[in-house]
């Protein structure tokens, strides 16, 4: 393990250029007495000492403050703890449908039941910490696909953005042509070794422009396998609804999944289909595809900084303030 010193901004080191500058048209002017007199007579008269250093003191107390306020704003800081870590040959896109179906309460959480998304995300969550060495992505999607993660290693930030999704935050419907499609934009420019979609839907295509299948050919072009995943029980499923006073109540809603265009878009991209009927039918479903074959390669990555900063900063400014505080009383100059 080792450390790495660097700058956030280093083109504002360049600044540091015009310290040389100031100091060489200050030294043609001319260093400035620290008491300005008629004469020197005048001054022996006084009972004043000539104080013509006093100038040429401030001027570098300022100089030094300003050059460690231009390193404070470089932002230099030190990396630390260097990790070599294993990275996959294996990027995946996650798609999830957030429609007003997934409300339907047909799966258990803990034993009690539990709406699909809800369902879900907890299955989810614990797919991405099984897979620490694949960037994962994420999009949801409803009448619409949205971005809810780019592709990364970051699976802390990944667990969040997942635990932050729910319905009604776009127009309902299901457009999962157009999640395909968001989703095959997200791996156009990996280059990882292998790169999966794994869609997740309750429904049937009825929003957005693009067609599944047309889609799925277009991510078959760019070598991208896709996993299609069914979600709900067989038949029909009990789902909320506002009763007359504010009251909710269920009603029992069929379950409508369009299983063949699924099995077309995992088919034609080389990838599966699954059905998931309960809790424990989708977590092994997302288990199988965890042992999809990968390869590691070793990536260095910095996880920790200390700033550096404010070790400039305070000490600059702290120069600035004792310059202006001499000028204006030890070193004052009188007219």
């Amino acid at each position: 393990m080792s450390g790495s010193f660097q700058f956030v901004h280093p083109a504002l080191l360049s600044l540091l250029l015009l310290l040389p500058v100031m100091a060489i048209w200050k030294g043609r002017k001319g260093v400035s007495a620290a008491i300005r007199v008629p004469s020197t007579t005048d001054a022996l008269q006084a009972g004043a000492s000539p104080r013509s250093k006093a100038g040429g003191i401030l001027f570098s107390l300022f100089l030094l403050g300003f050059a460690l306020l231009i390193i404070a704003l470089a932002r230099p800081r030190f990396g630390k703890g260097s990790t070599d870590v294993e990275a996959s040959g294996i990027d995946i896109l996650l798609a999830i449908d957030v429609s007003g179906s997934m409300k339907a309460l047909d799966f258990k959480l803990n034993d009690k039941p539990a709406d699909r998304l809800a369902v879900v995300k907890d299955v989810v969550a614990k797919f991405v910490t099984e897979r620490p060495n694949d960037r994962i992505g994420m999009v949801a999607f409803a009448g619409r696909p949205y971005l809810v993660t780019p592709l990364t290693h970051d699976q802390d930030f990944v667990a969040k953005r997942l635990d932050g999704i729910q319905m009604g935050q776009v127009e309902d419907g299901t457009a999962i042509g157009s999640a395909i499609v968001s989703a095959t934009s997200h791996l156009t420019d990996s280059d990882a070794k292998s790169k999966i979609i794994i869609l997740l839907t309750d429904g049937v295509n009825n929003a957005g422009s693009a067609n599944p299948n047309t889609a799925a050919e277009a991510a078959k072009a760019l070598n991208i396998k896709i996993y299609t995943i069914g979600a709900g029980t067989m038949g029909e499923a009990p789902f909320p609804v506002q009763g007359p006073f504010g009251r909710i109540q269920y009603q029992r809603v069929p379950v409508e999944i369009d299983e063949d265009i699924l099995r077309e878009v995992a088919s034609a991209t080389g990838g599966r289909y699954f059905r998931a009927t309960d809790t424990d039918s989708l977590a092994s479903i997302y288990d199988s595809i965890n042992k999809l074959e990968t390869t590691t390669r070793k990536i260095k990555k910095y996880e920790h900084y200390d700033e550096l900063f404010l070790y400039f900063l305070i000490p600059g400014l702290a120069l600035l303030l004792i310059s202006e505080i001499l000028s204006q009383t030890i070193f004052k100059r009188l007219p």
